[in-house]
């Protein structure tokens, strides 16, 4: 029971409190880029929640059976770079082969995961919180769910946005930050919510 207790509340802090996006900042570039329609959003939120599971279920057994009993710990950065390189690529063949639709609506964001900081970082992160293996992939879960909550719900206000009157100052880059700075304010009220719940 502990341990299910435990994989809650990683699984919802990782949504709504340390929600890579909004609260730690990584994966802007996707986040600012791909959220003008809500089909395009949704899409690279499933992609990159599962390469991010991917990513750790791959690099969790590298560091720990591999890198830590060689004492190339130091190697970590560039070999899990590598390793979410190769998942991506194996991602976009079979995009390209199951679903061409979304990966022609991706097309130049799909390799940006590549380089998506939020991968790199929950694959990191989770080493260094010094997560076992389930709760690394509750926790990567989270993280991919949080970037696609927060990809959904910047969308569908960007959306509301293109039909507004913005005035003149404001048109283009500086309403869309201004509106993510909104949603981030509004994710720092989940706060205290997991510890209340589960105290």
């Amino acid at each position: 029971m502990e341990m299910f207790k435990t994989l809650i509340v990683i699984l919802l802090s990782s949504v709504l409190v340390n929600n890579y996006v909004l609260s730690r900042f990584l994966g802007i570039c996707p986040f600012l880029g791909v959220s003008k329609k809500i089909n395009q959003a949704v899409g690279m939120g499933i992609s990159v929640t599962a390469v991010m599971l991917l990513a750790t279920a791959v690099t969790w057994p590298i560091q720990y059976l591999l890198l830590d009993k060689l004492g190339l710990g130091y190697m970590q950065t560039i070999v899990f770079i590598l390793v979410i390189a190769t998942l991506v690529q194996i991602l976009e063949l079979l995009l390209k082969r199951f679903s061409p639709t979304l990966h022609k609506g991706l097309g130049v964001y799909l390799p940006l995961i590549t380089t998506n900081c939020a991968v790199l970082g929950v694959a990191i992160n989770n080493i260094n919180d010094g997560y076992n293996f389930l709760e690394s992939i509750v926790s990567s879960l989270g993280c991919g769910l949080g970037f696609l909550l927060a990809m959904v719900l910047f969308s569908g206000l960007r959306s509301r946005i293109d039909e507004s009157r913005v005035p003149a100052p404001f048109r283009g880059l500086a309403v869309t930050l201004i509106a993510a700075s909104f949603i981030s304010l509004a994710f720092m009220g989940f706060a205290g919510v997991v510890d209340a719940l589960f105290a």
